[in-house]
């Protein structure tokens, strides 16, 4: 590879992106270098006579519009997604333009429930490919919230200790 760093745009570990096709703008996403595909929340994902079907994030969502979007049958696909812990999990694929800064990317992300993360996007390796240098001493984390999750994972070890003792 010829490219030098500055040819790239720099991105932090969270950035804040627009979806301009599906209406959300200023979306907190994680970058994920250890994940090969890009992924968002989405919900009530179904498939109708060749039709794929969601809703892009959930109810718990301010990004939640109750939209539904439709995909013919060529403009998605199915793959199948490991998990950092091993785990296979089938999962639909569609095309989605995303701003990142001023760059507009016509990128692929899978469909899955993201409800339970903090983030509702995760920008991972084939996004950033060719695009972006990773600084992770930048972006904007939701710092408060990532604080009180830390502060729950600990409590609820210190109980699963206590229980086993």
């Amino acid at each position: 590879m010829n490219n030098s760093v500055s040819e790239f745009g720099i991105i932090g570990r969270v950035k804040k992106c627009d979806f301009p096709l599906i209406g959300a703008n200023n979306v907190p996403c994680k970058v994920d270098t250890g994940a090969d595909l890009s992924s968002i929340w989405a919900s009530d994902i179904k498939i109708s006579s060749g039709v794929l079907s969601c809703r892009f994030f959930g109810k718990g969502s301010p990004f939640y519009d109750r939209k539904i979007h439709k995909f013919s049958n060529n403009s998605y696909t199915l793959t199948r997604v490991s998990s950092s812990f091993g785990e296979k999990e089938l999962r639909y694929k569609v095309k989605l333009k995303i701003r990142i800064d001023n760059r507009l990317i016509n990128a692929t992300f899978t469909l899955a429930d993201r409800g339970n993360k903090l983030y509702p996007v995760l920008l991972g390796r084939r996004l950033l490919r060719n695009k972006f240098v990773v600084d992770v001493a930048q972006g904007t984390p939701l710092k408060e919230a990532e604080k009180l999750r830390k502060q729950k994972l600990k409590s609820d070890l210190r109980k699963l200790k206590g229980a086993s003792s």
